[in-house]
């Protein structure tokens, strides 16, 4: 029987509870033997944007975050690979005769696929799980792309919104992981500097 991976990638800057429950809940609703959370080397669309914390304090806060949680495994594919973060190069690395791929976006990142990289590559490699996101268009996916829609609770929360809490000093518990709030702290991340 073919391994069924889940590929969750994203710059998770920081991970927060709703990186967790879209990965826990693709996990159970696809029946998948493991979600990786794959850490973005460079996220190439987001350049020029802000300013993003180092790969590895993004993959140390990832790691922290699914520490314990079965079936949840942060991943160093792209980290290792190095240079810009494309998700073909990374169903590439993943993609065997033994697995079927499921790649797991949120609804508001459907209109910007054909901005990805060589995603005409992807759609006879992988299936698409959408999970939605408030604000986003409805969930239709248009062919090639197989796709099938996650069932979520919805949580409106943001890494961005979280940047900014920290910027002014506000807390970020019950929104992070401790763990991930114990890394934070220790590499002083998103802190405003003080005049």
């Amino acid at each position: 029987m073919a391994e069924r991976i889940g590929i969750f990638g994203g710059t998770f800057d920081p991970p927060h509870i709703g990186h967790l429950v879209v990965a826990a809940q693709a996990r159970a609703q696809l029946q998948l033997d493991r979600v990786l959370l794959v850490v973005a080397h460079d996220p190439w669309q987001k350049r020029g944007q802000r300013v993003v914390s180092t790969a590895e304090a993004r993959f140390e806060m990832v790691e922290a975050a699914v520490d314990g949680h079965v079936g949840l495994e942060a991943s160093r594919i792209e980290l290792d690979r190095g240079g810009p973060s494309y998700t073909i190069d990374t169903v590439i690395t993943l993609d065997g005769a033994a697995r079927e791929l499921f790649v797991i976006v949120g609804s508001d990142l459907i209109a910007q696929l054909p901005t990805w990289k060589r995603w005409e590559e992807l759609p006879p490699l992988v299936t698409l799980a959408v999970a939605p996101r408030a604000g986003a268009p409805s969930l239709e996916v248009a062919p090639p792309w197989r796709w099938v829609a996650l069932r979520l609770p919805s949580l409106e929360i943001s890494s961005s919104a979280l940047r900014a809490m920290l910027a002014d000093d506000l807390p970020l518990e019950f929104l992070v992981p401790d763990a991930t709030i114990s890394v934070i702290m220790r590499h002083r991340l998103y802190r405003s500097p003080r005049p």
